[in-house]
């Protein structure tokens, strides 16, 4: 396992970072404290939450990934572990979140992130992000930027001024951005620089196989400004495992939650995932090996975010280390990715 460093040396990562958005729905408390011992013996010292999980969000079960992972986590040394967590924002009608209070102000970012060290059993988290913009932009599948939609929201500048104060009060030890695009992520660098802030350190959104669309303009972005960026469904919720491509119906979160990652179902998505899992087959992999050793090797991939239900599915994402893909296979994945472009951005 290596290690790479976020927040200008503060904090020390594995490449891959354990996500956990299943705890609590796809998996019980047992399975995902297996879960986490057996990632952390095999070097993992990441782990990826926030205060809406599990998925899909619901008032029922919100926060109850971060209890499982608090109950883990007060059983070991604290500093053993890299945790990240985050606010959920405006925007996505998650009302039962907070009493619908989701701005990213001091008040409101405030309780999100004390509730969080509740349910974590800790007094602070090294990682603290805004799961998505509070201002309008296409997520989760759409595509086009509409400045019809556009609505009030907290100002880039007060959020900052919010962090650096959780900041100083030693409840976070850096932030990073979520879901975000090249203006927010300029924005933020702006400010905080002209007004002697903490700047972002990490951004975590999509990247695989499928959703090629940070390579575009965040790419250089994140390299220029020192942000890292941090995978995130490098699987695609399992879809490039090609387990669709013959069982439709196959169980996963796709088949499991109705509405859940629209995104992977446009009409691109099954001819290009079954081109990758014929690349796979060709070099003597399975479609998973491929499509994980491939986000795995990105220059631009500070800590990859994997997932898994079985601890079957986390020894083969974690065993994708080592595999290392050549210059002839990174090739045909370019006239593969040239041939269906992002389907699934």
């Amino acid at each position: 396992m290596k290690y790479r460093t976020l927040g200008e040396g503060r904090l020390q990562v594995s490449e891959v970072c354990l996500g956990t958005m299943t705890f609590g729905q796809q998996n019980s408390e047992a399975e995902a404290h297996a879960q986490l011992d057996r990632a952390f013996a095999s070097g993992v010292n990441f782990i990826d939450t926030a205060e809406m999980y599990p998925v899909p969000p619901k008032a029922g079960t919100c926060g109850r990934t971060e209890q499982i992972v608090g109950k883990w986590l007060a059983g070991r040394p604290r500093d053993e572990a890299i945790v990240a967590t985050k606010a959920a924002g405006p925007s996505r009608g998650l009302n039962w979140i907070r009493g619908g209070q989701l701005g990213f102000d001091l008040a409101r970012l405030r309780s999100a992130l004390d509730g969080s060290l509740q349910r974590l059993r800790t007094d602070y988290v090294d990682l603290y992000q805004l799961h998505w913009p509070a201002r309008n932009q296409p997520m989760f599948g759409e595509w086009q930027y509409d400045p019809a939609k556009e609505t009030e929201s907290t100002p880039i500048l007060e959020t900052l001024e919010a962090l650096a104060t959780l900041t100083r009060e030693g409840k976070i030890r850096c932030f990073g951005l979520s879901n975000e695009h090249p203006w927010g992520v300029l924005e933020f660098v702006r400010l905080a620089r002209e007004h002697a802030l903490p700047c972002p350190v990490s951004l975590q959104n999509a990247y695989s196989l499928l959703n090629r669309v940070y390579e575009h303009g965040l790419a250089e972005v994140c390299h220029r400004e020192k942000i890292a960026l941090l995978p995130y469904s490098p699987l695609a919720f399992g879809t490039l495992s090609g387990k669709y491509l013959d069982q439709p119906n196959a169980p996963g979160r796709i088949t499991q939650f109705a509405g859940f990652g629209q995104r992977y179902g446009k009409i691109n998505v099954a001819p290009a995932v079954a081109a990758y899992a014929a690349l796979a087959g060709r070099n003597g992999l399975t479609p998973a090996q491929l499509a994980l050793a491939f986000v795995y090797s990105r220059w631009f991939s500070a800590s990859t975010i994997i997932g898994a239900t079985t601890l079957a599915q986390l020894d083969e994402n974690l065993g994708a280390l080592a595999v290392k893909l050549p210059p002839s296979v990174l090739a045909e994945i370019d006239e593969i990715h040239l041939r269906y472009t992002n389907p699934a951005p």
